[in-house]
């Protein structure tokens, strides 16, 4: 039986090559990319199509390098508690060729590894360690008949030390808690907490250690800080961004394998101005599209953006795709706009949206825009091929890469 030939041969319109990156030398590169289960019940999930046939017949194909398509979000907190350095290095061994670091400062400004300036209460052990506890901003609060379980604790209200004495766990919490032991956990189902074992958490500094070791590329995320800044009076948003930069400037790191993000935009225009060979690579996340006047604002705004030295834009996934009445996800108004004012394009989150099927019914954050052309699982690679053909972005932050990486190896995505 002679299968249909696949039209995947890449257009002008498809994904932008990578330029050549410095590879780290002496490095211990993970040579053993494993992308596990989850892939092939993926590709078996879908509805025959010649996509199908085409990512099926790469199941048995080896997989020889981390694309950099391919980028680990937070770790791989599909599973692992995020930002830890057990969920970075099974975003290492399932492929990722960029691996991400979200960076907020501690009390004594060190930089640290974490999604929010104010989420340990949630992403770690914080609230079970009563001397920690009590440095929180907002502390435990119990759960009454009125009103959930609350708190809110900060890298900026402790130490480096105090916070790498922490556990990483799932992020989870339970509304309905009245002790903080009965807060630790309430995620949603389809996460697991099988490696919730007291994760290792991240600084900085280490997580630039570990993913040069491993020859990989690295972005870190600048996180919109929480707290009133100049914090302690003196400590400015400007100094804030320049010490992430130092920190690579001091392990001697190639600005060709760092790629910078930041929400906001004066973070990416102070990196284009004073550390020009980081900012050529600085990924501007754009949340202006979450509301429908924004997403307008937004579109409008990338030729200028363009003009003022900005290479990359991030929006999130949703933004880059709309569903036709016949059920095709084709690329919206702000991938053809970001393309046709020559910006390269990277996007956020894969994984982040659970089982697909009720996902689609909610219409979730992240597939609210092709909520109407997706109702099973294995329609998470029309969604990937769509993003990577059509749209043309030039990598995917995923919570779970080994997903990117088969796509990618299987299309030569490397």
């Amino acid at each position: 039986m002679h299968l249909p030939v696949l039209p995947l041969l890449l257009t002008a319109g498809a994904v932008t090559a990578m330029p050549a990156v410095p590879r780290a030398e002496g490095k211990t590169v993970v040579s053993n990319i494993q992308v596990g289960p989850r892939p092939f019940y993926l590709v078996d999930n879908m509805s025959e199509s010649p996509l199908k046939q085409k990512l099926a017949s790469c199941s048995e194909k080896p997989i020889e390098k981390a694309p950099a398509f391919s980028i680990s979000h937070r770790g791989a907190p599909l599973q692992f508690p995020e930002h830890s350095r057990q969920g970075m290095l099974a975003g290492a061994r399932m492929g990722a060729g960029i691996i991400e670091c979200d960076v907020a400062f501690t009390k004594d400004r060190e930089l640290v590894c974490r999604h929010s300036q104010c989420d340990l209460h949630t992403t770690t052990n914080i609230l079970m360690i009563p001397e920690l506890a009590a440095k929180c901003s907002k502390p435990f609060t119990p759960a009454t008949a009125s009103q959930p379980a609350s708190a809110q604790c900060c890298t900026s209200d402790i130490t480096l030390a105090e916070f790498k004495s922490l556990c990483a766990k799932m992020d989870s919490s339970n509304a309905a808690a009245t002790t903080p032991q009965e807060y630790q956990y309430g995620g949603p189902a389809w996460r697991t907490e099988l490696y919730d074992t007291c994760a290792e958490p991240m600084e900085h500094n280490e997580y630039i250690e570990l993913i040069d070791s491993l020859g990989l590329q690295l972005s870190p995320e600048l996180k919109t800080p929480a707290v009133a800044m100049p914090f302690q009076g003196s400590y400015t948003q400007e100094m804030y961004a320049q010490q992430l930069i130092d920190d690579y400037k001091r392990h001697g790191i190639d600005p060709g394998r760092v790629w910078p993000q930041s929400f906001l935009q004066a973070d990416i225009l102070y990196w284009i101005d004073n550390e020009p060979s980081f900012g050529r690579q600085a990924i501007y996340l754009d949340e202006r599209v979450d509301t429908k006047d924004g997403y307008q604002a937004a579109v409008d705004s990338l030729p200028e953006l363009a003009k003022r030295g900005v290479k990359i834009m991030a929006p999130p996934i949703f933004a880059l795709l709309n569903a036709t009445a016949d059920g095709e996800i084709v690329p919206s108004e702000y991938a053809v706009a970001a393309k046709d004012a020559g910006l390269d394009l990277f996007t956020w989150s894969l994984e982040r949206s659970g089982p697909l099927q009720q996902a689609a019914k909610t219409s979730e954050y992240y597939v609210q825009s092709v909520a109407s052309a997706i109702s099973k699982d294995g329609d998470l690679y029309r969604i990937v091929d769509a993003l990577a053909r059509k749209v043309g972005v030039r990598g995917i932050f995923s919570d779970w890469p080994a997903t990117v990486t088969y796509y990618a190896n299987c299309m030569g995505f490397n």
